[in-house]
């Protein structure tokens, strides 16, 4: 809540306008601004044809949904029951700092080292309060270190049954596709993802990542996703995570006994005809290229 501080300075009071909220549970001061010495107060009360107005623009309807979009996931409490925190930790958890990655990215995406200066401009200290000073690249890069992949495992996972639970996407119609993205990492950077295949963009001379997504037609939600090496193709990655990702669809126990694949030419390839083939639970039609 806003309420006025004095400061005395060289013996000489002046008047501010505080506003205080508990971040990691204790009290600490998110917004100051300068009213001026009593003689400027005084002033500015005399003129009474003068009507002063601050006005503080910040970004809020946004990001307080984002934020409310996560309270019945809570990605936060999720991350932390799955990477324990260090000893003697202090500061926002990892949870924390993910999250935070997660709302910037949903409402306006900045690099780490900007992080902390976009979240000044917006109301965040009045939707889930934070020590700005602590949401640094360093600090985010260092908690990054600390999930294995094993544990990213475990992220997704888990974040994936959360959302299914919350929303029960409809699986009468599910939609798979893969996509690459390229990157301007360095050739001497060693990565087992990054690397150089073909892409639409043309940009063959540059490292990639593939990705593959399965999603609910009706409410667009992701049910599953892999990442893959920039140099497999499309067919090459279907036929690597055919087995996970039908036993994920076969799972939400919303689905028909028997299953129809419709595959366009990306995944034509005999192996993974022959795949379906002999599933108990598969059949699939093929289709021509379409956007």
């Amino acid at each position: 809540m806003a309420h006025f501080h004095v400061k005395t300075k060289k013996g000489r009071p002046y008047l501010y306008v505080r506003e205080i909220a508990r971040v990691n549970g204790k009290p600490k001061v998110i917004s100051q601004t300068y009213i001026g010495s009593p003689d400027r107060v005084a002033g500015l009360v005399r003129r009474r044809d003068l009507d002063v107005v601050t006005l503080k623009v910040e970004e809020f309807g946004a990001i307080w949904l984002a934020h409310q979009i996560d309270r019945e996931v809570d990605l936060c409490g999720l991350i932390d029951d799955i990477v324990s925190p260090a000893d003697r930790e202090t500061g926002p958890s990892i949870g924390e700092y993910f999250l935070y990655c997660v709302l910037n990215r949903m409402v306006q995406a900045v690099s780490k080292n900007r992080l902390a200066s976009w979240y000044r401009s917006t109301a965040i200290q009045h939707i889930r309060p934070v020590d700005l000073d602590e949401l640094t690249s360093k600090r985010y890069w260092e908690k990054w270190d600390r999930v294995s992949e094993a544990d990213l495992g475990k992220i997704a996972k888990t974040f994936f049954e959360r959302v299914w639970q919350v929303e029960s996407p409809s699986a009468v119609c599910l939609l798979f596709d893969t996509t690459n993205y390229y990157t301007y990492m360095a050739s001497h950077t060693e990565s087992e993802l990054a690397l150089r295949g073909k892409n639409k963009a043309g940009k063959h001379h540059l490292r990639q990542i593939g990705l593959g997504l399965l999603v609910a037609k009706d409410s667009r939600l992701p049910l599953y996703y892999r990442v893959y090496p920039g140099n497999i193709h499309d067919s090459k990655h279907f036929e690597g995570v055919m087995d996970e990702m039908f036993g994920v669809v076969c799972g939400l126990n919303r689905t028909k006994e028997r299953l129809t694949v419709v595959i366009d030419k990306g995944m034509n390839a005999d192996d993974n005809y022959a795949w379906i083939d002999e599933h108990s639970r598969i059949t699939w039609t093929p289709v021509g290229s379409y956007n």
